[in-house]
């Protein structure tokens, strides 16, 4: 490929994704007429027609939006190779993007960039809080966090904790109005709380018996996609709630919450920080790795 062909592929890759000739011929550094120029070459050279133009919007055809999804991952690739050689030049910068849960950001990422981000301060890590599993590449993400069971087979993933303790817990009320389960299936006879994952998925309580992994989907008055209000609405007796340990540590020291099934609760896969395939990561990117991987005492 020649190297102008080659720069109008990446000139469509950015008027696909802005859908507008104005703003990408802002961020190409081009007049609009030239960017509307560049499309109608690459057009002619193709025999297809790459965009749907009106007076008011532009968005792909059919065909345009297969070769912008053709050209958006070679095109990340080389923005990225060309950022790790910021390394040999300038002191590691950039923003880092990372999709976790809250107990996760709370437990592992807060303390980890604590000790990390004053030494870089020109590394920037966001953190969006979510519980679904969301799409890291569409959603530009450069990483998500998840437990270990929930991280897709082709994505690479690295331990960021250790394995994490879970309890089913109650507030005494709960206990003097349905009794105390024995077993976990016994939990059909109480009001539980549930942690929405993503659209119809809830995450189901696992528990062990005989070696054998048992995943109870459980019923209730209350479902949130946050651990936090789920803990609020178990302290208020409104039904059993599972949930990391850590977190109801200190209610069950002192009383407002009681456990149950302690036997039978198994404990989740630790956390991992999970991206696609890198050649090339940014310096920003790999010490922000680094620094979150799991070191096991």
């Amino acid at each position: 490929m020649r190297r102008e062909e080659f720069a109008d592929l990446a000139a469509f890759a950015v008027v696909a994704e802005e859908r507008s000739f104005t703003r990408a011929a802002a961020r190409l550094g081009l007049s609009q007429s030239a960017v509307s120029q560049i499309v109608r070459r690459l057009e002619e050279r193709l025999g297809l027609r790459l965009l749907a133009r009106t007076t008011r919007s532009v968005a792909p055809t059919e065909s345009g939006e297969r070769l912008a999804a053709t050209l958006a991952p070679m095109l990340r690739e080389l923005d990225q190779s060309m950022a790790s050689l910021s390394e040999f030049r300038d002191r590691p910068a950039g923003t880092v993007r990372l999709t976790a849960t809250e107990h996760a950001a709370r437990r592992v990422l807060g303390p980890a960039l604590a000790r990390l981000l004053p030494d870089y301060p020109d590394i920037a890590v966001e953190v969006v809080i979510d519980y679904g599993l969301t799409d890291i590449v569409a959603d530009r993400f450069d990483a998500g966090v998840r437990i270990g069971e929930q991280v897709d087979k082709d994505m690479i993933a690295v331990r960021i904790g250790p394995d994490i303790a879970m309890a089913v817990v109650g507030a005494p009320a709960h206990f003097a109005r349905h009794g105390r389960p024995a077993a976990p299936e016994e939990l059909v006879r109480h009001p539980c709380l549930n942690l929405r994952l993503g659209l119809g998925t809830f995450h189901r309580w696992t528990f062990r018996r005989k070696g054998q992994t048992l995943r109870v989907r459980v019923e209730g008055p209350l479902a949130f996609n946050s651990i936090y209000p789920i803990r609020e609405a178990a302290l208020d007796g409104l039904g059993l709630a599972c949930l990391p340990l850590d977190e109801v540590a200190q209610d069950l020291a002192e009383g407002r919450l009681e456990r149950v099934l302690e036997r039978w609760t198994a404990p989740l896969p630790g956390y991992r920080l999970y991206y696609p395939s890198r050649r090339f990561p940014s310096p920003a990117f790999a010490l922000v790795v680094d620094a979150l991987r799991h070191r096991a005492r």
